[in-house]
Protein backbone atom coordinates (compact mmCIF):
# COMPACT_ATOMS: atom_id res chain seq x y z
CA UNK A 1 0.00 0.00 0.00
CA UNK A 2 1.40 3.37 -1.02
CA UNK A 3 1.81 5.99 1.70
CA UNK A 4 0.21 9.43 1.46
CA UNK A 5 3.71 10.89 0.98
CA UNK A 6 4.52 8.47 -1.83
CA UNK A 7 1.20 9.24 -3.49
CA UNK A 8 2.07 12.96 -3.53
CA UNK A 9 5.64 12.43 -4.67
CA UNK A 10 5.20 9.69 -7.25
CA UNK A 11 1.51 9.35 -8.05
CA UNK A 12 0.30 9.82 -11.61
CA UNK A 13 -1.35 13.22 -11.96
CA UNK A 14 -4.61 13.64 -13.87
CA UNK A 15 -6.18 17.08 -14.00
CA UNK A 16 -9.86 17.28 -13.08
CA UNK A 17 -10.32 21.01 -13.55
CA UNK A 18 -9.58 24.49 -12.30
CA UNK A 19 -10.51 25.63 -8.80
CA UNK A 20 -12.82 28.67 -8.78
CA UNK A 21 -11.88 32.16 -7.53
CA UNK A 22 -8.13 31.69 -7.98
CA UNK A 23 -6.04 34.40 -9.63
CA UNK A 24 -3.28 31.94 -10.58
CA UNK A 25 -3.80 28.51 -12.12
CA UNK A 26 -4.96 26.28 -9.27
CA UNK A 27 -5.93 22.82 -10.45
CA UNK A 28 -7.74 19.97 -8.74
CA UNK A 29 -6.02 16.72 -9.68
CA UNK A 30 -6.36 12.99 -9.12
CA UNK A 31 -3.31 11.12 -7.87
CA UNK A 32 -2.89 7.41 -8.55
CA UNK A 33 -0.13 5.10 -7.38
CA UNK A 34 -0.66 1.35 -7.59
CA UNK A 35 -4.11 0.84 -6.05
CA UNK A 36 -4.10 4.09 -4.07
CA UNK A 37 -5.97 7.22 -5.09
CA UNK A 38 -6.23 10.74 -3.71
CA UNK A 39 -6.97 14.34 -4.52
CA UNK A 40 -4.47 17.19 -4.57
CA UNK A 41 -4.08 20.81 -5.57
CA UNK A 42 -1.56 21.42 -8.33
CA UNK A 43 -0.16 24.92 -8.94
CA UNK A 44 2.03 24.98 -12.07
CA UNK A 45 4.71 27.63 -12.47
CA UNK A 46 3.50 28.53 -15.95
CA UNK A 47 0.07 29.38 -14.55
CA UNK A 48 1.38 32.17 -12.31
CA UNK A 49 0.58 35.79 -13.11
CA UNK A 50 3.64 38.06 -12.83
CA UNK A 51 3.57 40.34 -9.78
CA UNK A 52 5.39 43.64 -9.55
CA UNK A 53 6.14 43.23 -5.82
CA UNK A 54 6.93 39.52 -5.65
CA UNK A 55 9.47 37.36 -7.49
CA UNK A 56 8.21 34.55 -9.68
CA UNK A 57 8.17 30.98 -8.44
CA UNK A 58 5.26 31.13 -6.00
CA UNK A 59 4.94 27.35 -6.23
CA UNK A 60 8.30 27.03 -4.46
CA UNK A 61 6.95 29.12 -1.60
CA UNK A 62 3.99 26.76 -1.26
CA UNK A 63 6.50 23.96 -0.70
CA UNK A 64 8.67 26.16 1.55
CA UNK A 65 5.69 26.83 3.81
CA UNK A 66 5.22 23.11 4.30
CA UNK A 67 8.94 22.60 4.96
CA UNK A 68 8.90 25.38 7.57
CA UNK A 69 5.85 23.81 9.19
CA UNK A 70 7.60 20.43 9.33
CA UNK A 71 10.69 22.02 10.89
CA UNK A 72 8.53 23.66 13.56
CA UNK A 73 6.44 20.53 14.12
CA UNK A 74 3.15 22.43 14.02
CA UNK A 75 1.16 20.38 11.51
CA UNK A 76 -0.50 23.46 10.00
CA UNK A 77 0.24 23.14 6.27
CA UNK A 78 -1.05 20.16 4.27
CA UNK A 79 1.74 17.97 2.86
CA UNK A 80 3.14 19.76 -0.20
CA UNK A 81 5.79 18.64 -2.66
CA UNK A 82 7.50 19.97 -5.75
CA UNK A 83 6.82 17.98 -8.94
CA UNK A 84 8.57 18.54 -12.26
CA UNK A 85 6.71 15.75 -14.05
CA UNK A 86 3.20 17.22 -13.78
CA UNK A 87 0.95 17.77 -16.84
CA UNK A 88 1.69 21.51 -17.17
CA UNK A 89 5.27 21.43 -15.98
CA UNK A 90 6.97 22.07 -12.68
CA UNK A 91 4.75 23.14 -9.80
CA UNK A 92 3.60 22.41 -6.28
CA UNK A 93 1.28 19.54 -5.42
CA UNK A 94 -0.55 19.74 -2.10
CA UNK A 95 -2.74 17.17 -0.41
CA UNK A 96 -6.38 18.20 -0.80
CA UNK A 97 -8.22 19.12 2.40
CA UNK A 98 -11.85 18.04 2.50
CA UNK A 99 -12.96 21.10 4.44
CA UNK A 100 -16.29 22.70 5.29
CA UNK A 101 -16.45 25.65 2.88
CA UNK A 102 -18.93 27.43 5.16
CA UNK A 103 -16.30 27.76 7.87
CA UNK A 104 -13.25 30.01 7.96
CA UNK A 105 -10.91 31.79 10.35
CA UNK A 106 -13.60 34.06 11.78
CA UNK A 107 -15.92 31.16 12.60
CA UNK A 108 -13.08 29.10 14.09
CA UNK A 109 -12.17 32.02 16.32
CA UNK A 110 -15.52 31.71 18.09
CA UNK A 111 -14.50 28.30 19.47
CA UNK A 112 -11.75 28.56 22.08
CA UNK A 113 -10.83 24.93 21.43
CA UNK A 114 -9.27 26.14 18.16
CA UNK A 115 -7.25 28.92 19.79
CA UNK A 116 -4.03 26.90 20.34
CA UNK A 117 -3.91 26.08 16.62
CA UNK A 118 -4.79 29.65 15.69
CA UNK A 119 -2.03 31.00 17.93
CA UNK A 120 0.47 28.76 16.17
CA UNK A 121 -0.91 30.02 12.86
CA UNK A 122 -0.43 33.60 14.05
CA UNK A 123 3.23 32.89 14.80
CA UNK A 124 3.61 30.93 11.57
CA UNK A 125 2.31 33.81 9.45
CA UNK A 126 4.82 36.16 11.06
CA UNK A 127 7.70 33.73 10.56
CA UNK A 128 6.71 33.01 6.95
CA UNK A 129 5.91 36.68 6.29
CA UNK A 130 2.51 35.69 4.90
CA UNK A 131 1.13 38.48 2.73
CA UNK A 132 -2.26 37.01 1.85
CA UNK A 133 -3.72 35.08 4.80
CA UNK A 134 -7.43 35.48 4.14
CA UNK A 135 -10.01 33.91 6.45
CA UNK A 136 -10.92 31.39 3.76
CA UNK A 137 -7.33 30.18 3.63
CA UNK A 138 -7.89 28.33 6.90
CA UNK A 139 -9.80 25.06 6.56
CA UNK A 140 -11.04 22.47 9.05
CA UNK A 141 -11.05 18.77 8.25
CA UNK A 142 -13.46 16.11 9.46
CA UNK A 143 -11.31 15.54 12.55
CA UNK A 144 -11.51 19.20 13.57
CA UNK A 145 -7.91 19.93 12.62
CA UNK A 146 -7.15 23.33 11.08
CA UNK A 147 -5.05 23.65 7.93
CA UNK A 148 -3.45 26.74 6.38
CA UNK A 149 -3.56 26.74 2.57
CA UNK A 150 -2.58 29.19 -0.20
CA UNK A 151 0.89 30.01 1.12
CA UNK A 152 2.50 31.12 -2.13
CA UNK A 153 2.74 34.80 -1.20
CA UNK A 154 5.19 34.23 1.63
CA UNK A 155 8.87 34.52 2.56
CA UNK A 156 9.55 37.88 0.93
CA UNK A 157 12.75 39.43 2.26
CA UNK A 158 10.87 42.67 2.96
CA UNK A 159 8.35 42.63 5.79
CA UNK A 160 4.97 42.54 4.02
CA UNK A 161 2.76 40.79 6.57
CA UNK A 162 -0.94 40.82 5.67
CA UNK A 163 -3.09 38.39 7.62
CA UNK A 164 -6.48 38.22 9.29
CA UNK A 165 -4.92 36.61 12.37
CA UNK A 166 -4.63 39.68 14.60
CA UNK A 167 -6.96 38.65 17.42
CA UNK A 168 -4.10 37.60 19.70
CA UNK A 169 -2.25 40.91 19.38
CA UNK A 170 -0.43 41.92 22.55
CA UNK A 171 -0.99 38.55 24.21
CA UNK A 172 1.97 36.45 25.38
CA UNK A 173 3.08 33.84 22.88
CA UNK A 174 2.50 30.40 24.48
CA UNK A 175 5.63 28.83 25.95
CA UNK A 176 5.43 25.76 23.71
CA UNK A 177 5.28 27.95 20.60
CA UNK A 178 8.29 29.95 21.75
CA UNK A 179 10.17 26.71 22.51
CA UNK A 180 9.51 25.41 19.01
CA UNK A 181 10.72 28.67 17.45
CA UNK A 182 13.81 28.64 19.66
CA UNK A 183 14.62 25.06 18.63
CA UNK A 184 14.11 25.95 14.98
CA UNK A 185 16.51 28.90 15.21
CA UNK A 186 19.04 26.91 17.19
CA UNK A 187 19.40 24.34 14.40
CA UNK A 188 20.71 24.75 10.89
CA UNK A 189 18.00 25.64 8.41
CA UNK A 190 16.79 22.34 6.88
CA UNK A 191 18.29 21.96 3.42
CA UNK A 192 14.86 21.17 2.01
CA UNK A 193 13.75 24.64 3.11
CA UNK A 194 17.00 26.51 2.44
CA UNK A 195 17.06 25.34 -1.18
CA UNK A 196 13.70 27.04 -1.82
CA UNK A 197 14.70 30.49 -0.53
CA UNK A 198 17.42 32.93 -1.52
CA UNK A 199 20.05 34.05 1.04
CA UNK A 200 18.22 37.29 1.87
CA UNK A 201 14.95 35.43 2.43
CA UNK A 202 16.68 32.91 4.69
CA UNK A 203 18.24 35.70 6.76
CA UNK A 204 14.92 37.55 6.99
CA UNK A 205 13.18 34.39 8.21
CA UNK A 206 15.65 34.06 11.06
CA UNK A 207 15.37 37.77 11.93
CA UNK A 208 11.59 37.45 12.23
CA UNK A 209 11.99 34.42 14.46
CA UNK A 210 14.46 36.16 16.76
CA UNK A 211 12.13 39.16 17.00
CA UNK A 212 9.28 36.92 18.18
CA UNK A 213 11.51 35.33 20.82
CA UNK A 214 12.82 38.68 22.02
CA UNK A 215 9.40 40.32 22.25
CA UNK A 216 7.57 37.30 23.63
CA UNK A 217 4.16 38.65 22.64
CA UNK A 218 2.14 38.59 19.46
CA UNK A 219 2.70 41.89 17.62
CA UNK A 220 0.13 44.65 17.26
CA UNK A 221 -0.72 46.19 13.90
CA UNK A 222 -0.62 49.85 14.87
CA UNK A 223 -1.44 50.89 11.31
CA UNK A 224 -4.63 48.83 11.07
CA UNK A 225 -3.74 48.12 7.44
CA UNK A 226 -1.92 44.78 7.64
CA UNK A 227 -4.96 42.88 6.41
CA UNK A 228 -5.52 41.17 3.04
CA UNK A 229 -8.52 42.00 0.89
CA UNK A 230 -11.06 40.55 0.73
CA UNK A 231 -10.91 39.34 4.32
CA UNK A 232 -12.42 35.95 3.46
Amino acid sequence: MASASALLQRGTIDVRGRMPYSSNATLLVDLTLDDEHGLAIYKPAQGERPLWDFPSGLFKREVAAFELDVALGWDLVPPTVLRDDAPFGVGSVQQFVHGDVEQHYFTFLEDEAHHPQLQRLCAFDILANATDRKGGHVLVDEDGHLWAIDNGLSFHQEFKLRTVVWDFSGQPIPDDVLADIDAFLDADLPQSLADLLDPFERDALRIRGRALLQHGCFPVDASGRAYPWPLV
